[in-house]
């Protein structure tokens, strides 16, 4: 969870490595300070976000490397979570929606990749980015409308998701 939350944000696996080797070693250091595991899943969720939220900013660029030269994740079970377009799997549409994806900024990209890649509901999001759940809802919506306006203007109709 820690690197996934990394390597989605940052899009770059050296990075998001070095963000996760942070955060656990943070963890190490404040082990004692953790009240139970699903305090301490919370504590690394939040921290993973605001390392990668502080490394993006250090960096002060968008991701470099081409989404297409990203390596797909493994696939798991059909219809399993984080597939990119429910149980059949459209590498283009997937690769499509990365790039947008990507080019949202810092919130609202954070917000959709805990959303549909974490697989977060709205009031963990916005528990672990520290913002009102309206926020968070209407960050959701407008990056939604956002994706789905550019992929029809794309000619994306043809992948099926019009929305």
């Amino acid at each position: 969870m820690v690197f996934s939350v990394a390597y989605h944000f940052l899009h770059d696996r050296a990075v998001a490595e070095e963000v996760a080797q942070e955060v656990f070693l943070s963890l190490h250091r404040h082990l004692g300070d953790l009240q139970s595991p699903a305090h301490a899943v919370f504590w690394l969720r939040k921290v993973a976000v605001q390392r990668s939220l502080d490394e993006a900013r250090r960096r002060k660029r968008r991701p470099q490397v081409p989404l297409e030269s990203v390596p797909e994740p493994a696939a798991g079970p059909a219809g399993s979570p984080g597939g990119a377009s429910g149980g059949a799997r459209d590498p283009l549409l997937g690769a499509t929606l990365r790039r947008l994806i990507a080019s949202l900024p810092e919130a609202p990209r954070m917000v959709m990749i805990l959303r549909y890649q974490e697989d977060l509901d709205p009031t963990e999001i916005a528990a672990t980015l520290q913002m009102p759940v309206g926020t968070v809802k209407s960050h959701l919506q407008r990056s939604l409308a956002l994706l789905r306006e550019k992929i029809q203007r794309r000619g994306a109709g043809e992948f099926g998701w019009t929305g």
